[in-house]
């Protein structure tokens, strides 16, 4: 290409403005207005469900006789994870005989009292006494007995062995406890087990406070783990928090998505594409129109019949059709250079 086909313009002291002797060779085009959905790309992490999470702990204290499941196991509801020898359910088992002992006898005191009382042989009052003194060892023993049932033990099989099962089917996903360790009681104790239930994950993602607007509830997204980028899971926007983190001017957005092929797995990082339910106008331009220079995106735009400005625009995304994104910078009505690269060299060789 001849380089005087594109020259700087004499008219003007503008650097920027060039003057082109053969438009031929340079088509121009305007840009493309569309109404679409506003996207976001953001990085995310697994974790999961807490709503599906449950942290399991003995409500005794006492020493770990077998461990039956390990991190990482899949077990099923009502399945056995440990067993604890408990001398808190042993104290308890042994006030539960010691007060079916006193409301046997109490029971005993009361028919002779009320057979007495039917023969004229003792006073209303001795009757009422015994009655009162079965009643409160009545009270005694149901008492002994939700306790035991509290602490994890069998009314129908009486044993200070405490067999902690999981309620429901899942992966354990954190194990505090190993065989021969000593547990202590509930209040000041961590969870033994944690079992996660995978078949519906979350995946947590911070966005600046400035995106915020671009992502609202039940907006559709599109996950890609990173072990498996070929792949893509549709999952939707099902809480934006409320709080920003102080730090990094962020808000957590909880995308939740089902898991049921398991490749989703507690802290694997994925990517995120939020696409807005809401349309808003954008321009287009092909990607070649655009010349990216010193960190800057620029396109020549034409300002006359002979002569082209470059100007710098804000370009935003590229879609898979090689159109890009102008933010900022140009009106739908101008006209722009098609080959912002060769129009560039061409201006470079003059």
């Amino acid at each position: 290409m001849d380089a005087r086909e594109v020259t700087p313009s004499t008219a003007s002291a503008d650097p920027n403005i060039f003057e082109v002797h053969n438009l031929q060779q340079f088509p121009v085009t305007t840009p493309v207005a569309r109404a679409e959905p506003e996207e976001l790309m953001l990085n995310g992490v697994v974790t999961p469900d807490v709503t599906r999470t449950v942290h399991i702990n003995a409500l005794a204290g006492g020493r770990v006789v077998d461990v039956r499941t390990r991190l990482g196991d899949e077990v099923q509801k009502g399945q056995l994870l440990m067993s604890i020898r408990s001398s808190d359910l042993e104290q308890a088992i042994a006030q539960y005989k010691n007060d079916q002992s006193d409301e046997l006898l109490a029971r005993n005191a009361l028919k002779r009292a009320q057979d007495l009382y039917s023969h004229g042989a003792t006073a209303l009052a001795d009757l009422e006494t015994a009655e009162d003194t079965e009643k409160k060892a009545e009270v005694n023993v149901q008492t002994d007995a939700d306790r035991i049932r509290v602490l994890g033990g069998d009314l129908q099989r009486l044993s200070p062995t405490i067999e902690v099962r999981s309620p429901i089917a899942g992966v354990i996903v954190d194990q505090q406890v190993a065989g021969g360790e000593a547990v202590k009681s509930l209040d000041n104790s961590q969870s033994l087990f944690t079992v996660a239930d995978l078949s519906r994950v979350w995946v947590l993602c911070d966005v600046y406070e400035n995106d915020l607007s671009k992502v609202a509830l039940g907006d559709v997204v599109e996950v890609r783990l990173n072990a498996y980028p070929d792949r893509a899971f549709r999952g939707t926007v099902g809480n934006i928090s409320q709080v920003l983190d102080p730090a990094t001017r962020t808000a957590k957005v909880r995308v939740e998505l089902a898991n049921a092929g398991g490749l989703f797995r507690p802290q694997m990082f994925a990517t995120a594409k939020f696409t807005s339910r809401r349309t808003y106008p954008r321009l287009l331009l092909p990607a070649t129109a655009i010349l990216r220079l010193h960190d800057k995106d620029w396109v020549f735009l034409r300002v006359n019949e002979r002569a082209f400005r470059r100007t710098e625009v804000q370009g935003g995304m590229l879609d898979s059709h090689g159109m890009q994104d102008i933010l900022a910078g140009l009106k739908p009505t101008d006209q722009v250079v098609v080959n912002a690269l060769e129009f560039s060299t061409a201006v470079s060789a003059d």
